[in-house]
């Protein structure tokens, strides 16, 4: 079992990497990051921490089943503040972010170990576009594929917090009866990006390889229109056994997923 030092660093490393400058993934106070400990308690990022320049005391160890109370009972503010501070499992650390009800349903889902939330510039002008389906449906190239899924859910915007958190929840699950997978993002309208995965490289891959694609997009709409893959292709490509152990290398793994 990972101790909580270990997975703490793992973490930092994480948004450290999200936040690195020039990435285009996250500035000021954007994004979190969070990763569970067990079944009872995770680690989240404080609000108001920024990725980049994340540390320890940025950091708060956070109960779980409270915090997935929200999302039944849906308060007002003021109760969804309380429970968020109540939900502190360390004295001295910091209110978990707002958006610690979506982490907390995440990290619940099978061999879904991290969570990272970025607001990618690219990606977040198409976001904010109509073509924000198109980006959800489709692949334009096979890396694209490979590190992000064969496609992913959409959310439209909603009020960040526990609103939203619903809402992540309500179409996660559709896709997962639906498909039988969990998908490996989540876009959100007029808002950013979630990656899902069992290991940090696998979301950072995710986040990085996602804010390429809506660049290929947006260059292939200047280009002429942009052209996706043929969804046999996705098909094929989400399915080969060699990709499958190419995404352990490029994420860290050990061993592929099967």
């Amino acid at each position: 079992m990972t101790s909580i030092d270990s997975l703490t660093q793992q973490l930092l490393d994480l948004a450290h990497a999200l936040g690195e400058a020039g990435r285009g993934q996250a500035i000021l106070g954007e994004g979190n990051v969070s990763a569970a400990v067990d079944d009872d308690q995770f680690l989240v990022k404080s609000s108001g921490a920024t990725l980049g320049a994340l540390t320890v005391s940025g950091l708060t160890l956070t109960a779980t089943a409270p915090v997935l109370k929200l999302l039944s009972d849906q308060p007002d503010d003021e109760a969804v503040e309380a429970a968020l501070l109540g939900a502190r499992r360390r004295a001295g650390d910091r209110k978990p972010s707002v958006e610690a009800a979506f982490h907390a349903w995440l990290l619940t889902l099978p061999d879904v170990n991290f969570v990272g939330h970025t607001h990618p510039a690219h990606l977040l002008g198409v976001l904010a576009s109509k073509a924000a389906p198109v980006l959800a449906a489709e692949r334009f190239f096979p890396d694209h594929v490979v590190c992000c899924g064969p496609d992913s859910v959409l959310v439209p915007y909603y009020d960040p917090g526990v609103t939203l958190a619903v809402a992540i929840r309500e179409r996660v699950e559709a896709y997962r009866a639906q498909r039988g997978v969990t998908p490996r993002t989540i876009l959100l309208e007029n808002h950013g990006l979630i990656a899902i995965g069992e290991t940090p490289g696998q979301v950072l891959s995710a986040c990085l390889m996602m804010e390429k694609a809506a660049h290929v997009y947006l260059q292939g709409c200047l280009a002429g229109g942009a052209r996706p893959m043929p969804r046999e292709q996705v098909t094929r490509i989400a399915s080969r056994i060699d990709e499958h152990y190419r995404q352990a290398a490029i994420s860290g793994q050990s061993s592929p997923a099967r």
